[in-house]
């Protein structure tokens, strides 16, 4: 899906497609223009993908986990172009700092106040890992997968951390490891896949 096709969609539309609102899309070609406006300051060298469609490319690889070869026949560039693309986009927004979440950290911080915290995972479908598969393999989805885990504060909805697993790995197992810790007057609110914490919660 390129660019010049949805820029035209409607919000609900635009978001169902890219993951993000338009806004916050605007927000990240602005990033990305001034990032590579400072790269290129002394070369014209003109981009084989539009910064709209670099942006694109890259939220589908994130939320579709499609690989480069596929994405790369999609925009009609090679592999490896698209490779830099992604990285190149991931690079610049994370070292812009705007869409840099408050980390775990925060959520003990003796300024910071969280009521309700929610606590959930979700899994993400991957290609078939060429070694350690069975690793990867979730019994829930029945392919292999990736696991996050999202902190959210229940007042504003925004994500405070986030942790990563294999497909594999227990949810409340994951969060053990991530080593969330937070206030013990702070509510965790969980589903059944978390049984447990509400101890950990206690003694920390």
């Amino acid at each position: 899906m390129k660019y010049e096709i949805i820029k035209d969609y409607n919000e609900k539309q635009f978001r169902r497609i890219t993951g993000v609102k338009r806004a916050t899309f605007d927000k990240m070609v602005e990033i990305l223009k001034k990032g590579y406006a400072e790269k290129h300051r002394r070369r014209g060298r003109k981009p084989k993908l539009s910064i709209e469609n670099q942006l694109l490319a890259t939220l589908e690889y994130l939320r579709e986990y499609r690989t480069y070869a596929h994405i790369a026949a999609n925009y009609g560039i090679t592999e490896s172009n698209i490779y830099r693309s992604i990285r190149w986009v991931e690079e610049t927004l994370i070292k812009d700092g705007t869409f840099s979440l408050p980390g775990r950290k925060e959520l003990i911080k003796s300024d910071t106040e969280y009521e309700i915290i929610l606590v959930d995972a979700t899994e993400t479908p991957i290609e078939r890992p060429q070694k350690k598969q069975r690793k990867y393999y979730s019994g829930k989805k029945k392919r292999h997968t990736l696991k996050t885990q999202m902190i959210i504060d229940r007042k504003t909805m925004k994500i405070i951390c986030l942790s990563f697993c294999n497909g594999k790995k227990h949810d409340f197992r994951l969060f053990k490891e991530s080593r969330v810790h937070v206030k013990p007057d702070t509510i965790l609110q969980t589903d059944a896949g978390y049984t447990g914490i509400t101890a950990i919660h206690t003694i920390h």
